[in-house]
């Protein structure tokens, strides 16, 4: 959540604006061209169970003998000729698995892809999280909310984090259970809506998404005494207690805010009772649990040094406790207490990246790290701001930042907390200073759709490993994973008899810090037609190709040849991130 000491705040807008790179940072109402998101192809749902109907819209049928083809990890599993612009699907039986929809018409030896789209059968949605935020609650109309929802739900993301949508951290719900207020100011003194607040959550459960609340699991304000927050309760810098840890905040902010002891069993019971009023007014799947990172030394009422990052587990334990039907998530700031956090009962684990995990080989292991805390049973999303230094002042994000950033937090099995109302770029969720040019916006939904067809390869299992590939034709520096700048970095893994090695590009980087925080990460070259040689380990019964990058990620077969333990095969394209399975 909080990592600075003041908050920057801006006036909201949105992603979706009316026209192709154009953006209005004035908050005024958006109205919706045409344009805003040149979107070919939706289904109703982000996400479906096993056996559910699966319902596509095209936007305009191109003309010609075009078909429509549904795929696995590359196999197709079914093909039938597409005469309209809807049709429908039944997805199979099989539970957590993710498909390639594709468009195509074929044109002599070859085929001419026109669209593609991801599907998602998982009846769990934290099996494999996309979680995405929504930041401002305001009186927005049921227009608004639905095209938000749908854009969102495009971008495949099966969860949301309602940052900022309550009114007091110790008293979340504004008015009482039986009479909720109709609008309250949230902490910077914004209005929010109740009618905005259950639009969105009514949206997104209408799209199989879920909704999960923000709260800190210590906040309280400088008028909880009043709402029965007991001293005793909070933590302090001194052994004296003469001064409460707090998170200061400088107005318009309505309060700093005052830090209770997590373990306290008083504390959690009050907080629970507060949520189960938030969970009989809105139809909530959860609590999103927010930290404030180390806070160094800090002390209970009694003296006692409180160690923060061992009150987290049974913290947790207890918001289960309450409400055992709800779903759970913390963050882990910079990683703080996610040893503890992952053995707890959280569905998946989080983490906010700071500076000490500043390159790309840091960030990969913030996923390792937590695929072995958790004894690789729990996905991890990552809230990684990139731009971040250029997010107090108006502009575009940097594509190559975010695409770079992408291609290794998807390619070591997580996903990235990044898409809202607006990008983010800034650890306070309103800030949306940096929009999306319409170029990055598509390719994000390629992204998107590529970690959810390829979710049973990309996060299901297996073992990391190296590889060992190398140029045949010397047209490209090839490096074992973490590569140097300069060069093509090669990870993967082995999984389900195949061996997956993604090959990632930093030839062109000027830098390999992922947060790429000023804006500056150049765009690659695109290589084709590179000749590589790969060890491998048996005879290489298929090969075959996908890429984000290339053709909406449908994926095509490599011709190789192997003498011994070598295949050699040509990539047809790699401009970030290619991927290339080897089956035996």
């Amino acid at each position: 959540m909080i990592k600075k000491i003041t908050y920057i705040f801006v006036a909201c807008s949105l992603i979706f604006a009316s026209c192709e790179d154009y953006y209005d940072t004035k908050n005024n109402p958006i109205t919706y061209g045409d344009t805003y998101l040149n979107i070919g192809v939706t289904t109703d749902k982000a996400v479906y169970k096993p056996g559910e109907t699966v319902h596509f819209t095209l936007k305009e049928r191109p003309s010609g003998n075009l078909k429509v083809r549904y795929s696995h990890l590359g196999e197709v599993i079914k093909e039938e000729n597409l005469s309209g612009t809807s049709w429908s699907w039944t997805a199979p039986s099989e539970d957590f698995r993710g498909y390639l929809v594709d468009i195509y018409e074929t044109e002599g030896d070859g085929e001419k892809i026109y669209q593609s789209i991801a599907v998602d059968v998982s009846s769990d949605w934290t099996k494999f999280p996309r979680y995405g935020f929504l930041s401002s609650y305001g009186n927005i109309s049921t227009d608004q909310i639905t095209r938000n929802i749908e854009t969102l739900s495009r971008y495949r993301i099966n969860g949301i984090q309602f940052y900022d949508w309550m009114y007091d951290h110790h008293r979340p719900l504004a008015g009482t259970a039986e009479n909720p207020l109709v609008s309250w100011p949230d902490l910077i003194g914004r209005p929010n809506y109740l009618s905005t607040v259950k639009g969105y959550i009514d949206a997104a459960h209408g799209r199989g998404m879920k909704a999960m609340f923000y709260n800190l699991a210590f906040g309280a304000l400088s008028n909880a005494a009043s709402d029965g927050v007991k001293e005793e309760w909070y933590i302090f810098r001194d052994t004296n207690r003469s001064e409460k840890d707090n998170h200061h905040l400088d107005p318009p902010f309505r309060s700093s805010i005052y830090l209770t002891n997590p373990a306290n069993p008083e504390w959690q019971a009050y907080l629970a009772a507060r949520h189960k009023d938030v969970y009989s007014v809105f139809a909530f799947d959860g609590y999103h649990i927010d930290q404030l990172g180390n806070r160094g030394t800090v002390y209970d009422y009694d003296g006692n040094e409180v160690r923060l990052n061992e009150t987290y587990a049974p913290f947790i334990a207890a918001m289960k406790q309450a409400d055992p039907g709800k779903r759970l998530v913390m963050n882990a700031v910079s990683q703080y207490g996610q040893n503890h956090i992952a053995r707890a009962d959280v569905d998946f684990l989080y983490t906010e990246v700071w500076d000490e995990s500043k390159t790309f080989e840091q960030l990969a292991q913030v996923i390792l790290d937590n695929n072995a805390y958790s004894d690789n049973r729990k996905q991890t999303v990552l809230a990684a701001y990139i731009n971040y230094a250029r997010s107090n002042s108006s502009g575009y994000v940097n594509a190559p930042g975010v695409l770079l950033a992408n291609a290794v937090i998807f390619s070591f099995g997580g996903a990235h907390l990044e898409l809202g109302e607006h990008y983010l770029a800034n650890e306070y969720f309103p800030n949306s200073n940096l929009q999306m040019k319409s170029d990055l916006r598509q390719d994000l939904i390629r992204y998107y759709d590529f970690l959810t067809a390829y979710q049973n390869l990309l996060r299901d299992g297996g073992t990391f490993a190296s590889f060992e590939v190398k140029s045949a034709d010397e047209n490209i520096r090839v490096e074992n994973w973490p590569a140097s700048q300069g060069a093509v970095a090669v990870s993967g893994k082995k999984i389900g008899g195949k061996d997956v090695v993604h090959l990632i590009n930093f030839s062109d980087a000027n830098s390999m810090d992922w947060r790429d925080t000023n804006g500056t990460q150049k765009e690659p070259a695109t290589i084709t037609d590179a000749e590589i040689i790969i060890t491998v380990d048996n005879q290489v019964k298929n090969a075959w190709f996908a890429s984000p990058d290339l053709n909406g990620g449908v994926s095509s077969t490599l011709d190789f040849t192997q003498v011994g333990n070598e295949i050699t095969l040509t990539l047809p394209s790699l401009k970030y991130w290619d991927m290339i399975v080897l089956e035996y």
